[in-house]
């Protein structure tokens, strides 16, 4: 099977947002829809998708903004997340936004999911990876099925660099030592799409990301 996969990124915080969908298949999901939602509902009209489901890695401002407005044009498209971050969705302290002086909730999860499950969405399989550090219950979404595996990775592993850790409940230990349990042993081609910035592989940031990997 093959894969689209549309990045749209939203301002202020650059944040990648991503709609997944089979090729050829006319259902899609969202990953982290960001402060413009508006960009990603023109992509869906242009390519004629509905929205499946509203998936969120984990719960922090700019990664669930544009939760509200999926949700109010795709009523029936569940909001997913991991299982330690559900509560952070309506509380503006917990997700960070009033930290920046904007606070938001987002509607509440509808489901919610932990580390060993598999998330089954438009007809693609996906296992879930708890990777805290960054943010408590931060989830990791695998899809092992295709060629090149490929990660949704929210703000974990970056191109050279990794999610910031000195909010309140990070921790750059744990953050690496979950980076190198469950995505180092992933085949070195795994394409990752981060949170922020561009795309990247397992092996390049084994081999040269001076946080977590060969470059230190």
């Amino acid at each position: 099977m093959r894969v689209q996969i549309e990045t749209i990124e939203s301002q202020p915080f650059s944040e990648n947002s991503y709609l997944v969908w089979p090729d050829g298949g006319r259902e899609a999901f969202v990953i982290d829809p960001g402060f413009e939602p508006e960009l990603i509902l023109e992509q869906l009209a242009a390519k004629n998708l509905r929205l499946a489901a509203i998936v969120n890695t984990h719960a922090h401002l700019d990664h669930i903004a544009g939760n509200t407005a999926m949700k109010e044009a795709f009523p029936d498209a569940p909001i997913i997340i991991g299982h330690g971050e559900a509560t952070f969705l309506g509380d503006p302290k917990l997700n960070r936004s009033a930290f920046y002086g904007m606070p938001l909730t987002s509607p509440p999860a509808d489901r919610t999911v932990k580390d060993g499950d598999v998330l089954e969405l438009v007809g693609l399989a996906m296992d879930v990876r708890e990777i805290p550090g960054h943010s408590p219950g931060h989830v990791v979404y695998i899809l092992r099925d295709l060629t090149p595996t490929l990660v949704l990775g929210g703000d974990v592993l970056f191109r050279g660099s990794v999610g910031r850790t000195d909010f309140p409940g990070g921790s750059f230990e744990v953050l690496e030592e979950g980076i190198h349990a469950k995505l180092w042993p992933l085949p070195d081609d795994t394409v990752v799409y981060p949170g922020h910035g561009p795309v990247t592989t397992i092996g390049r940031e084994k081999r040269s990301n001076p946080f977590v990997g060969g470059g230190r």
